[in-house]
């Protein structure tokens, strides 16, 4: 890669919603490189997501907005091999957040496939900053449904939006 090329980050996840921890780690990764990608997930074999693949994407572009450094992101929703989009975005890396140990494993492995696939493509660990360690969208879910406070969790402008979406669910 040239010295002037675009160093572009793919960050894949699901997003169901997003947190302040992913932003966090999006803030971190726009200091790194020159656009990050945010992917959404349109499926994954493991997870029953809560909003849609589209309410996800809106939701995580209304958070976005509000970084200082919005114009070096871009959110996307995604099918597939994660590998297979890095290459075709033209990413040097895979960004992925760790917040605990119990995080690695699973990461680590994902890291190892995704090079056998895209050997070109460095995979990146960030961890959130220190105040979002703790936090995961199943976390947020969870206490929302129960009836609890996520406000200072999420980003200001999705608090109703997660709120009306477990309303809507529980009718």
């Amino acid at each position: 890669m040239s010295a002037d090329a675009n160093r572009i980050a793919l960050y894949p996840g699901t997003f169901d919603p997003v947190t302040n921890g992913h932003l966090s780690l999006v803030e971190r990764a726009v200091g790194i490189f020159d656009e990050v990608v945010v992917a959404v997930a349109r499926r994954t074999a493991s997870k029953t997501t809560m909003f849609t693949c589209d309410e996800r994407v809106g939701l995580m572009k209304t958070a976005i907005a509000e970084l200082p450094h919005a114009s070096q992101v871009r959110v996307i929703s995604f099918e597939g091999l994660t590998a297979n989009l890095a290459k075709e975005l033209g990413a040097c890396a895979i960004v992925r957040g760790l917040r605990a140990v119990s995080d690695f494993e699973y990461e680590f492995q994902m890291a190892l496939m995704n090079r056998r696939m895209a050997h070109d493509i460095e995979t990146v660990f960030l961890m959130p900053a220190l105040s979002w360690v703790y936090l995961s969208s199943s976390m947020i879910k969870d206490v929302v449904r129960h009836n609890g406070d996520v406000e200072g969790l999420v980003p200001d402008s999705i608090v109703d939006k997660i709120r009306d979406k477990v309303k809507s669910e529980t009718r």
